[in-house]
C-alpha cells in the first residue's frame, strides 16, 4: 500500500480472519481495565464477544503474544460483539507468530 494510503472497510474486510480463544485485559483511559474475550483476529484488527461498556471510537490497549502492547480503536458494536482496528501495523512475521500461538491447531489457521 502507498505511504499516506488509507484502508477502506473493504480492504479490512478482506484480510484473512483467524478464529481464536484468547482473554485480554484492554486498558481505557476513563474505565480502567476491561476484560474481554477475542473470538477472532485480523492483521488489521479483532472482533471480540460480551458486552462493551465503550461505543464507537473509543481507543483502548491491549498486549498480545509476539506483538506486545497495541491501540486499537472500536469501529462497530452490536448484539454483543465489538469489532476494532489496530493503530499501527502488525508486522507480518509477528503477525504469523502471534496466529501460531494463538491457534495452535494448524486445522484451524487460514492459509497464508
Amino acid at each position: 500500500m502507498p505511504v499516506g494510503a488509507q484502508l477502506t472497510v473493504t480492504d479490512m474486510r478482506r484480510a484473512a480472519r483467524h478464529p481464536v480463544d484468547h482473554k485480554v485485559i484492554g486498558e481505557h483511559r476513563r474505565l480502567g481495565d476491561l476484560h474481554m474475550h477475542i473470538v477472532n483476529i485480523s492483521a488489521h484488527g479483532f472482533m471480540v464477544d460480551g458486552d462493551l461498556p465503550l461505543t464507537r471510537g473509543e481507543r483502548i490497549v491491549i498486549r498480545l503474544p509476539h506483538v506486545g502492547r497495541i491501540e486499537a480503536h472500536l469501529i462497530w458494536v452490536t448484539e454483543g460483539r465489538g469489532g476494532f482496528q489496530f493503530e499501527r501495523i502488525v508486522r507480518p512475521d509477528d503477525f504469523f507468530a502471534l496466529i501460531d500461538t494463538l491457534q495452535p491447531n494448524p486445522r484451524l489457521r487460514r492459509s497464508r
